[in-house]
C-alpha cells in the first residue's frame, strides 16, 4: 500500500521507513523519481543497502510523539466523525503532550 499512498502526496527528497518497507519494487520505484530511500534492509538480505542513520535516528522522534498522542482516548479510538474535529484533536493532543515533556 506504500506505492499508492505516495502517488498522492507531492514527491518528497527522501523517504525515511522502517525494514518492513525494505522491497526491491518499492527502492526501484523511489529510484526513478530521485527520491532517496532511507530504509534500513531487512535481515534476510545478504546484501544490505546502505542507508543514512542520522536522518533514520531522527525518525525515532516522530515515532514518540505517535506512542504519546496514542495514550490519550479520544484519539486512539476515532470518537470523533468528522476529519477536521479528528485533526484539531490531533494537533491539540500533540501541542499538549510536546508542552509537557
Amino acid at each position: 500500500m506504500a506505492l499508492p499512498l505516495l502517488e498522492q502526496v507531492a514527491l518528497p527528497k527522501r523517504l525515511l521507513a522502517d525494514r518492513a518497507y525494505d522491497a526491491d519494487s518499492l527502492r526501484d520505484w523511489l529510484k526513478e523519481r530521485r527520491i532517496t530511500p532511507v530504509i534500513p534492509s531487512s535481515k534476510a538480505r545478504t546484501v544490505p543497502h546502505p542507508y543514512n542513520r542520522r536522518a533514520f535516528h531522527r525518525r525515532n522522534v516522530i515515532e514518540r510523539l505517535f506512542c504519546r498522542i496514542k495514550n490519550w482516548r479520544r484519539i486512539a479510538t476515532r470518537y470523533d466523525r468528522l476529519a477536521a474535529n479528528y485533526l484539531a484533536g490531533v494537533a491539540l493532543v500533540a501541542a499538549v503532550t510536546e508542552w509537557a515533556q
